[in-house]
């Protein structure tokens, strides 16, 4: 008789372990709370999934235990990464390190997912909010709002509270009755909250920005900056966000300097200024500036005690995040030390696995986070499917 693994969560993990452990011959059944499969993953990219990222570092990933997550990576690659969806019929396209599907639309990701999963015969339940998970007899029981069913293994891949998912406390709650222990999530990779009001709301713009912290050395990221009516936004904003959540649980008072000419020193910038001052004398200064930058935020660098200096070290206090459902990954989740990195088995429930966020580990932005998906649904998949004592 084939093993039953049930898997709770149909997202990108979900779905991997689901067809790691269906190829494996088991007979698997995926329980999703949600009315249709990979709500998440469409979203992700702008809707255009970026798969993964050819020049992945694993020592960027962030949690408690950050080298549990390299080791993890090292057993299913970026490559085999692609070789997977290359062989289920994906087409991908390179930019710049970032891989995306060729379609460059994430529907082309789940359709080649949910496609493979029929074809091995998986069980796809919606609608379905686990409501507790109990051991029992050597196996499991998984009672539903709708249904119970019982499984030789489990594996939790429910996600977290980003973007707006739901159940995800409730879930947490038993595996914490179960023993293991929950680190607190917090949103990460979400727009920053800024103290003070600033009328730049709609402006983007190539800057540079560094996080100041009372208790950690300073950060730093370059990209689109979206300035808005509550902060700031954008990719370089996104990569900081963690750690300004972070410190602001530590009570700390972040800031973020906001360099909106990073290209050039702050002494040219003063030069081009005078030169143009020499040039038309007729011009102020903030038509000068919108010679430079968007006229928002010429307007308000012209306003600035030292406009040279504002515009190449604005600083800004940051209040807070906008909650989770404005962000793309969370903090925190399952502590690893708690699950073998091997095979992501729990230490102390055996035959129950983890794969993908609802583990306390997340990456920055760039493929980072659905590699943590497919690498950790992979190896889930794979050992939940493997009778004891078998090399995967």
């Amino acid at each position: 008789m084939s093993k039953q693994i049930v898997i709770i969560g149909g997202g990108a993990a979900g779905l991997m372990a689901g067809i790691q452990a269906a190829r494996q011959g088991a007979s698997v059944t995926i329980l999703e709370r949600n009315e249709v499969p990979g709500k998440k993953l469409l979203s992700t990219g702008n809707g255009r999934c970026n798969l993964t990222n050819l020049a992945l570092d694993v020592s960027a990933y962030r949690g408690e235990d950050p080298a549990f997550a390299a080791q993890v990576l090292r057993q299913f690659s970026v490559t085999q990464t692609l070789e997977f969806f290359h062989h289920a019929g994906l087409m991908t396209t390179d930019r710049e390190g970032w891989v995306y599907p060729r379609s460059m639309q994430a529907a082309s990701v789940l359709r080649v997912l949910t496609e493979e999963a029929v074809r091995l015969k998986i069980k796809l339940k919606t609608r379905a909010s686990v409501k507790s998970l109990l051991p029992e007899n050597g196996g499991w029981r998984i009672l539903t709002n709708g249904w119970e069913y019982r499984a030789d293994a489990v594996i939790v891949t429910g996600g977290s509270r980003a973007s707006g998912q739901e159940g995800t406390e409730e879930l947490l709650l038993s595996l914490s009755s179960l023993g293991h222990r929950v680190i607190h999530p917090f949103p990460a990779l979400v727009p920053l909250r800024c103290e003070g009001k600033h009328r730049w709301s709609g402006v983007r713009i190539h800057g540079r920005v560094i996080l100041h912290t009372d208790s950690a050395p300073a950060r730093t990221e370059e990209g689109e900056i979206q300035l808005t009516d509550y902060g700031v936004s954008g990719i370089p904003v996104f990569q900081l966000s963690r750690f300004a959540v972070e410190a602001l649980q530590r009570g700390d008072s972040p800031e973020l300097e906001l360099d909106f000419l990073p290209e050039l020193p702050e002494e040219a910038f003063a030069s081009w200024i005078r030169e143009q001052k020499g040039r038309y004398p007729e011009k102020n200064l903030q038509t000068i500036l919108n010679g430079c930058l968007p006229e928002k935020l010429a307007a308000l660098i012209a306003g600035q005690k030292d406009p040279v200096h504002g515009a190449k070290c604005f600083r800004v206090k940051i209040a807070g995040s906008l909650p989770f459902s404005a962000a793309q990954v969370c903090g925190g989740g399952i502590a690893c030390s708690g699950l073998h990195p091997e095979t992501l088995e729990s230490r102390l429930c055996p035959g129950l696995y983890f794969a993908g966020e609802i583990m306390d580990v997340d990456g920055p932005c760039g493929g980072y986070n659905l590699q943590w998906a497919w690498s950790s649904g992979a190896i889930a998949g794979l050992a939940a499917s493997a009778d004891k004592g078998e090399a995967l």
